[in-house]
């Protein structure tokens, strides 16, 4: 199972991947800003009796560790991030004051995650593989028993991840896309940080910005 939620005033989406026998489950990039999301995310995690094993994080940007402490909190699970985007975690309460967000509670990152890595729960293994660019400690996670990628902000439908903020580099952001996204089927689902769901057949045939690197 793939659950989604649009949280905050940046509109990121935050998964729950879930093996529907075990019931065992985690939760990737959790954005939930208001309380009212975080009661929104636990209220869907017991309703359908999940056991969260990790908090796992394609990158650090604010937007994608709004609600993070609270779930590691709640669950009493550690968390995993690339260490190239500590510096961009430990940046998060001066981005937040920037932009006059409040109440944010800070998670210090447990564990690593990196190139080869397989997170396991249940019976679902996610691939990790890093795909720097959008910023540098930037992660994906491959599902290839059922053939989707949760993406974070490197490629999405018609669009790719920013490279206009600290660290960002656009030259590798399109590696990234070309070398570890493009070299899967076409069929593969892309779940992105943002905006809805693609596949990497439709982004290589029509995707604007990635044109450079089709041909």
């Amino acid at each position: 199972m793939v659950k989604s939620f649009v949280f905050s005033p940046f509109q990121e989406n935050t998964y729950v991947i879930a093996d529907d026998v075990t019931r065992e489950a985690v939760v990737i990039d959790p954005g939930c800003y208001e309380q009212a999301e975080k009661e929104e995310l636990a209220a869907f995690i017991a309703s359908q009796n999940l056991t969260i094993r990790y908090l796992l994080l394609t990158h650090a940007h604010l937007d994608h560790v709004f609600g993070a402490a609270y779930v590691k909190r709640k669950y009493g699970v550690a968390m995993y991030l690339n260490e190239k985007d500590i510096p961009i975690l430990n940046d998060v309460p001066t981005r937040c004051q920037l932009y006059g967000l409040r109440g944010y509670e800070h998670a210090e990152r447990d564990h690593n995650l990196a190139e080869g890595d397989v997170i396991r729960f249940g019976s679902i293994e996610l691939a990790v593989v890093e795909t720097p660019g959008h910023a540098p400690g930037h992660v994906a996670f491959i599902n290839h028993a059922e053939r989707y990628v949760i993406g974070g902000d490197v490629l999405f439908q018609n669009s790719v991840g920013r490279t206009d903020l600290p660290f960002g580099n656009h030259a590798v952001l399109l590696n990234s896309i070309l070398t570890k996204f493009y070299s899967l089927p076409d069929d593969y689902v892309v779940y992105a940080g943002h905006m809805d769901p693609t596949t990497i057949g439709r982004e290589k045939r029509s995707n604007p910005y990635t044109k450079e690197i089709r041909n």
